[in-house]
């Protein structure tokens, strides 16, 4: 791929549906918050710092990959810090063309230093919209229920969730490693949120084979996958995934970084995508997985070839899988195209 392609896939507007904000702070940041709050981190220096949390290679597990997230906790445990990293997390992503993006996390991993749950959601909120009305990137936020944690907890996570849609929260989630911890444990919030009229999506699929996603399904009632790597595994399934056109939220560096696939050449992205399952291209983690959503989509393209009209059509099936209210929903997937017709001539 020549430099000029790079730099159009760069431009190119984008959309980015699974990304968790504690896993996409700047390092520079991590560092400067943890000398604020007098947090303990491996290293005050930039270098050290990321040659200890960015993963290179592959990590023996997704728990190992979840180990990296201690670090950024660190520096998470107040309202300042908070909506310092949702504001820069917009002001980074703008920088690739992101229109649209929904933000996760829990607010249970940041009450170490007295945070109640709800004054993290409101943070995260007051940082993203000044991100918004500075950058114009819409924004939705999804609440994190935890699997190793108990189902009482993501009950009551399932609440904050839908006491806050004011302050921008569009969906909950299940986070987490999977083994051990299925995702019908926590059925009574997932209950509670369809009750209640908010979106769901569950990492599944991921260290876990076809089951986990069977269970995000049926019995928790998800309305998008994340990941969902290992859905090839069950031809049947993979057929109930397309007809009932439950989207899957494809993050291919950190598949390929936490043993999910031995191989990115062995990732079914493409045959999920000529088998007309509907699919988003995501970043996952931007700082632990050290990755943007522009070099996903150049992996796509050298491994795939993925073509900049695939790119078009990965980007209006993500916004039309989008959480967000149907109007803001139509303005993104309107601006999506008539920035595609510039690129596309």
């Amino acid at each position: 791929m020549n430099d000029v392609f790079k730099n159009k896939i760069k431009r190119l507007p984008k959309v980015d549906l699974h990304c968790h904000l504690d896993g996409s702070l700047r390092s520079k940041s991590i560092i400067d918050q943890a000398r604020k709050d007098n947090a303990d981190i491996p290293s005050k220096q930039a270098k050290v710092l990321e040659s200890i949390i960015k993963i290179k290679g592959q990590e023996s597990s997704l728990e190992n990959y979840l180990d990296k997230f201690k670090i950024t906790l660190c520096v998470m445990q107040t309202s300042n810090a908070l909506e310092r990293f949702a504001f820069e997390l917009i002001e980074d992503v703008h920088k690739e063309n992101v229109v649209y993006i929904e933000v996760r996390f829990s607010p249970i991993l940041h009450i170490n230093s007295g945070m109640k749950p709800e004054v993290s959601i409101e943070s995260v909120y007051e940082g993203l919209k000044r991100g918004e009305k500075k950058y114009n990137v819409k924004f939705g936020i999804i609440i994190c229920g935890m699997r190793n944690l108990s189902p009482e907890k993501s009950l009551k996570l399932a609440k904050l969730a839908i006491e806050h849609k004011k302050y921008g929260v569009v969906g909950f989630d299940l986070a987490g490693p999977e083994s051990y911890f299925p995702a019908k444990n926590h059925k009574k919030a997932f209950e509670l949120v369809k009750k209640n009229n908010l979106k769901c999506t569950i990492h599944a699929g991921e260290a876990v084979g076809p089951s986990s996603i069977y269970q995000a399904i049926y019995i928790c009632g998800a309305d998008r996958i994340g990941h969902g790597t290992r859905l090839k595994e069950d031809p049947k399934l993979l057929k109930i995934v397309k007809k009932k056109e439950i989207p899957l939220e494809v993050c291919l560096t950190s598949n390929w970084q936490t043993n999910c696939v031995n191989s990115l050449k062995k990732h079914p992205m493409n045959l999920y995508y000529e088998m007309g399952l509907i699919l988003s291209l995501n970043t996952d983690n931007r700082l632990i997985s050290n990755t943007t959503l522009t070099n996903e989509m150049i992996l796509a393209n050298n491994i795939f070839d993925f073509s900049l009209g695939d790119f078009k059509n990965l980007t209006v099936m993500a916004m039309k899988s989008a959480f967000i209210d149907e109007p803001i929903k139509q303005e993104r997937v309107d601006l999506i195209l008539n920035q595609y017709e510039k690129f596309l001539v």
